[in-house]
Formats: structure tokens, sequence, C-alpha cells
């Protein structure tokens, strides 16, 4: 699944994020590997969830912060099996400008967000939801579902 999104009234940060096997940058480019997927499991295996932040010109130079947070269906944050903190990423980041960029221009910000496997029940559903710098939309989130265990299918 691939969300975007634009913060504020105008022209601000868009994020666009996918659910992936695996992310890599380079160059200011992203490179994404099993993209766009929804379900996993149900045994806990790696993922990531790769993420490209447009700045416009007007909003480079300044620290910016991206939070993602794992939510359950009620809006509850999801503590993994095992952890004992609800699991939250925190991205922060400046970009510049380069010389020479033209006013109104974007600037591309890769963001591989590759994570270990992760314990989570059989047969939930769960959100990755977001805030850039404080703000929130209904948008920006990527959910997903775990796969009932081969037990509850059995029955």
């Amino acid at each position: 699944m691939t969300v975007s999104s634009a913060q504020g009234p105008e022209r601000g940060l868009k994020v666009t994020a996918m659910l992936a096997d695996y992310a890599a940058a380079a160059d200011g480019k992203l490179t994404v590997v099993g993209g766009g997927w929804s379900m996993i499991g149900p045994d806990p295996c790696p993922f990531a969830i790769a993420m490209l932040i447009e700045v416009p010109w007007h909003l480079t130079n300044q620290a910016h912060v991206v939070r993602l947070e794992l939510i359950d269906l009620d809006g509850n944050p999801v503590t993994p099996l095992g952890a004992t903190e609800p699991e939250m990423i925190e991205v922060r980041f400046e970009i510049g400008r380069p010389p020479g960029l033209r006013s109104g221009s974007t600037l591309p910000f890769p963001v591989p967000l590759n994570h270990g496997p992760m314990g989570l029940p059989a047969g939930s559903h769960y959100e990755w939801r977001w805030t850039v710098n404080g703000q929130a939309h209904e948008d920006w989130r990527l959910a997903f579902s775990t796969r009932p265990d081969a037990q509850s299918q059995a029955a």
C-alpha cells in the first residue's frame, strides 16, 4: 500500500510510504524490494517501511520530525510480543538547499526504515500512523494484517 500526504494549507512536506520486504537509499534515490504488501506472518519476519519525503524549497534548511506509531484497530499503541514499550519510530532530518536551486523546487529525502522480526498476534489488524512535525491527518497511515496461524485455519 502506498500513501501520499501533504502537510498544511500551503504546499508542505509530502510523504509517500509503502510496506516492503527491504528498502535502501543511495544517491537521493529509494530502492524498494517486495513493496506494496498488506499481509504478513503469521511468524515474525523482517520488514521495511519505505518513505520518500518531498521537501519544498521553503521548508529546506529546517529541522523536521516524522514519528511513526504502530496502533491496533481501536487506535491503541501496540507493544509487540516480548517487548516492554509500544512500537514507535522517529526520524529527525534537515535537508539543505544545494547551490543554485531554484525557488519553488522540491527535494526528495528517501527514508528506508528496515526493521527486524516483530512478534504480533496472528489474525490481527494494525496500522502504522505518522505525524509530521507534530501534525496528523487521517490518511497518514499504512494498514496491514497478520495471517491467521495454521491452528486457527484448521479449526
